[in-house]
């Protein structure tokens, strides 16, 4: 249906531009607005796309969505007509050629509804893949065929087992010289431990790649007409044959080894057919131990709709994943099958996994588990038992919000107006109280002081924070009274940049960045005892407390954590004083003595006391705590620890040996070299705090051909050195404030 659209105040017809635009959005809205429809379990796929930076996974998004129909022409990133990708709607985003925020669209393919989220590249923004992939039923690893398996590709592959997500590798960028995807499957098995094999090989590579052999089908697969819509299969040339059947034979051999049903008629040598193939395929994928490899180029086109078909075929649909909630009893959870039924029948609960904030209010992501929700219904957060009223419900193409009425488990959705933090769980009105598992939040590992430069923007400052620490996880404010500075936190110099540009393009706001800081941490290096007694008499009702126990560093894997135990016996201490103790142990951590930074990676043990049946509190075993705390930093070995980062740096071959020079100086120890195709890549662990200007360092070296990637690894002990410089630069920081505060009293 199109329309003839006339300007009211002149009488003029519309050009035929505006009209085929409002035509192209009419018909996007009809279709969508109306045609939603509650689509059976079967034929749903909630996937998420994910790998490591510049690997293709925006312009594999964006071909998605061409070949679905939901798009109607193909833009590129890094594209000249100024419109960009699809899902990279933010104009920082289209700016930097990179992906900020994970972005989600619905499609269909073949009648299946498959809900997609693109999500970034870069460490910096992993909030943004931890809480995507904790709401997925499959994914999709995208990997460069010339890169092959990079740092980042080890970040996702734990993310993806963390919430035990199914994930099928598409080997991207066939046409890049020097692409490899049988190196790349080999990094696949070695470095990721991946039960990996192809299911396709290329027709050629590098500018001569025309299409690929599906091994299953034994076809050769071809990409023709505009933007390759058409699939053209044709039969194999004979001289193919033998390598076709050798691939196909170590496919169906790699499946037998994990597939039980395979396995068997492998033994007794038994030709599977197709169906068998695919069958074990879906099986073994599902269950992660077999990961399908796929080729293609999204930019030219080539490989997107067979691996679309693949999503369809092996990954599961929301009723083949079993997801729990959490009920507390008595003080204990138990866990809870959730149903994934599409019906009003069960009590609803979802989970809140990404918020928002735009032009309308607060936008809050909801992946539904259980039940059903309709607008104008009533929800609880099981965590402040708020109700909330569903007053507008959407579901999201990137930037473009279509309302639907109904929203069923396997869905993901989202709602306007709700007041809610991220990883909140909500449940029906009067039904018992069920949390889901929360998202999994990394540390800061970097922090920078940042102040507007006008004065009179700071409540746009003020408002800008507000929203940003509340969208994401990672990205913390804090005021320093000592410097009288605000500081911020986040996972990378590129994150807290990325904060500082949004300032000053949606709210006005200018800001200036100081000098990064880096999180350090200090802990304990050998037993150290206690017997500390906190007593106060003043008139009226006295303080008396006595704590005996021991202080003990933890192994170097729990260096962030702190542990408290509790091995009194007796009344010598009453239980319900012993969390006092635990307080007060715990706020002495936050700041120590040899930095200012907090402790970790010590456990603190209460063995004995003594308590006064009058005089003894709370708050006199907290202040027992604080004072036990406090001669333990006085009389304990301390030391200081920094973050030491895993950090893959690349480059041509001729620069090797700079490079090398380079992290040698950064105190980088190299842990293991990759060289192909006259390119070069160095693996090594570097301490965050020598990384600044990198970047810069490694542009000049390599004339600009070198590029780096790194992620958080560990916390070590820093050397002599570095440990006495933090000291002196804490004690000449308290000096000043001390001085300070002297000239204001007088």
């Amino acid at each position: 249906m199109l329309f003839k659209l006339v300007n009211l105040r002149t009488g003029r017809h519309l050009t035929s531009k505006l009209k085929n635009v409002f035509n192209q959005q009419y018909a996007f809205y009809a279709h969508n607005k109306f045609n939603v429809e509650a689509k059976d379990l079967e034929n749903i796929r909630n996937i998420g796309i994910s790998a490591h930076i510049d690997s293709g996974k925006t312009t594999l998004t964006e071909r998605i969505l061409y070949y679905t129909g939901r798009i109607d022409a193909i833009h590129e990133v890094k594209g000249k007509d100024g419109v960009g990708a699809t899902m990279d709607f933010m104009e920082l985003e289209r700016q930097r050629g990179i992906t900020i925020q994970s972005a989600a669209t619905y499609t269909e393919w073949k009648d299946i509804n498959i809900n997609i989220i693109d999500t970034p590249g870069h460490v910096d923004f992993t909030i943004e893949v931890e809480r995507a992939l904790r709401v997925l039923d499959g994914a999709v690893l995208v990997l460069c065929a010339v890169g092959g398996v990079q740092s980042q590709s080890f970040t996702v592959d734990r993310q993806m087992k963390r919430y035990d997500v199914p994930c099928i590798a598409f080997i991207n960028k066939l046409d890049r010289m020097g692409s490899n995807p049988f190196r790349v499957l080999r990094q696949l098995r070695a470095k990721l431990s991946h039960n990996a094999a192809l299911l396709q090989i290329p027709i050629g590579l590098e500018s001569d790649l025309e299409g690929v052999v599906d091994l299953i089908k034994r076809k050769a697969m071809y990409f023709e007409g505009v933007n390759g819509i058409n699939i053209v299969e044709r039969d194999l040339p004979l001289d193919w044959q033998d390598e076709i059947e050798e691939r196909r034979n170590e496919l169906i051999e790699t499946l037998s080894n994990v597939d039980d049903q395979l396995g068997e008629m492998f033994l007794e040598d038994i030709v599977p057919t197709e169906s068998d193939i695919y069958a074990a395929i879906r099986r073994a994928t599902i269950s992660r131990k077999f990961t399908p490899v796929l080729l293609g180029s999204a930019l030219k086109n080539k490989g997107v709709q067979l691996l679309l078909d693949a999503v369809l075929t092996f990954l599961p649909n929301p009723s083949e994943t079993v997801n729990y909630g959490l009920i507390e009893r008595d003080g204990e959870s138990t866990k809870l099958v959730l149903s994934p039924d599409r019906t009003f029948d069960n009590p609803f609960v979802g989970l809140a996994f990404k918020l928002e904030d735009g032009k309308f209010g607060q936008l809050t992501y909801i992946r539904i588990y259980q039940g059903a929700v309709k607008r104008g219904d009533t929800v609880v957060n099981s965590r402040t038992g708020k109700k909330v009223r569903i007053q507008r419900l959407i579901r999201m193409n990137a930037q473009t919000m279509v309302d639907i009425q109904e929203a069923f488990a396997g869905d993901i959705c989202a709602v306007f107006g709700v007041d809610c933090a991220s990883g909140d769980t909500f449940i029906s009105k009067g039904e018992e109280v069920v949390s889901m598992e929360s998202i999994y939040v990394p540390d800061p590992v970097i922090s920078m002081s940042i102040k507007p430069i006008n004065k009179a923007a700071n409540d746009n400052f003020t408002k800008g924070m507000s929203r940003f620490t509340r969208e994401d996880p990672t990205f913390k404010l804090s005021y320093d009274l000592e410097s009288k500075e605000t500081i911020i936190s986040g996972m990378g110099e590129l994150h807290l940049e990325v904060y500082a540009q949004r300032l000053e393009r949606e709210y006005n706001c200018k800001c200036t960045l100081g000098q990064p800081r880096v999180a350090f941490r200090e802990t304990i290096l050998s037993r150290c005892e206690f017997d500390y007694l906190h007593k106060k008499q003043s008139g009226g009702a006295g303080q008396f407390g006595r704590i005996c126990g021991y202080v003990e560093p933890l192994p170097p894997a729990d260096y962030l954590k702190l542990e408290f135990l509790d091995k009194t016996i007796g009344t010598n201490i009453p239980k319900n004083h012993v969390g006092a103790v635990e307080r007060g142990f715990r706020k002495m951590c936050e700041k120590g003595l040899l930095s200012g930074h907090k402790v970790t990676g010590i456990r603190f043990v209460l063995e004995d006391g003594a308590h006064h049946i009058v005089d003894s509190s709370d708050w006199a075993f907290e202040q027992a705590a604080y004072g036990a705390m406090k001669e333990l930093f006085e009389d304990g070995v301390w030391k200081i620890l920094e973050p030491v980062m895993l950090v893959e740096s690349s480059s041509p071959t001729e620069f090797r040996g700079n490079l090398i020079s380079a992290l040698s100086k950064r105190r980088g120890q190299i842990t293991s070299q990759d060289e192909s195709d006259n390119y070069s890549t160095l693996y090594c662990e570097v301490p965050l705090y020598e990384m600044f200007g990198y970047s810069t360092e490694l542009r000049t070296l390599t004339q600009g051909q070198g590029e780096y990637a790194m992620e958080f690894c560990k916390y070590c002990p820093t050397p002599l050195e570095i440990q006495s410089e933090l000291q002196d630069e804490y004690a000449r920081e308290n000096q000043t404030v001390v001085e300070v505060k002297k000239k204001k009293k007088n």
